[in-house]
This record gives structure tokens, sequence and C-alpha cells, in this order.
């Protein structure tokens, strides 16, 4: 069974984003996408993503979940979202 998972930090850039998919992709039995901003208007203090997808292949265990949350929380103090 493959868990998706939704991510958001409020108002990191696209590169940042970019980046922790980078990051993430490389973690055995996951798989990440960007997901497209959807506000019809533009704000320029507004990332120019929604957010990323995180989903968990049958073949993921509880070694990269537990790496997942250790490249999040390290964008999470980095970033201090």
């Amino acid at each position: 069974m493959e868990i998706r998972e939704k991510i958001e930090f409020a108002d990191l850039p696209l590169a940042v984003y970019q980046e922790i998919a980078a990051h993430l992709r490389q973690v055995e039995g996951v798989e990440v996408g960007l997901i497209p901003q959807t506000s019809q208007v533009f704000d320029y203090n507004q990332s120019q993503i929604g957010g990323l997808w995180i989903e968990y292949t049958p073949n993921s265990g509880s070694e990269s979940r537990q790496l997942v949350e250790q490249i999040l929380g390290y964008y999470k103090t980095r970033y201090r979202v």
C-alpha cells in the first residue's frame, strides 16, 4: 500500500522546495513531487509552489520514514518553518 503525504512550508521559495525534493528522492522507497501553487492572486511574499507530496512505496521501511523526518526536520530548523 502506498501512502501519500502533502508537505507545506509557508513562504519557502521554489528553489528550496526543489532542494528538499532532491534530498528526499535519494531515500529508498520514497517518491516526491512538487504541487503547483493554486492561488489565483499573485502575492510576492507567497511561495511559487503549493507544497510537495511524498509517497512511500511498498518497499519503504521505517528507516526510510525516519530519514525523511530527519531531512524535513533539518529544513524546518534551517528555514524556521
